[in-house]
């Protein structure tokens, strides 16, 4: 059995205890959180319509926080002397699936 979850405005597949990397939740390390699949698939049977999915959900273990790799960049506009340097890193918090429940 896996899931397709929502989270951060990206989609990640999911199956009882794997570990994923998803955006930052805000919640502290050892909580549990609950998301709602997008897709969700049983062997023959798949769950894909709100309908079907409405008393499904994925229980997941935030087991840590860690930081991505540094984007840097620059930004210059030729003959006036106008430049930019600036870098990014994003912040991600690693869940564990610890089960994955459909509907009924």
């Amino acid at each position: 059995m896996y899931a397709v979850i929502k989270s951060g405005g990206k989609q990640e597949r999911v199956a009882e205890g794997q570990r994923v990397r998803v955006e930052l939740l805000g919640e502290p390390v050892g909580t549990e959180v609950t998301l709602q699949p997008v897709l969700l698939v049983d062997g023959d049977t798949v769950l894909a319509t709100p309908a079907q999915l409405a008393g499904a959900s994925v229980t997941a273990k935030v087991v840590g926080e860690e930081k991505g790799p540094k984007i840097n960049a620059m930004t210059y506009k030729n003959k006036s002397n106008q430049r930019r340097r600036w870098g990014h890193r994003q912040h991600y918090a690693t869940l564990e699936i610890t089960a994955i429940t459909a509907a009924g």
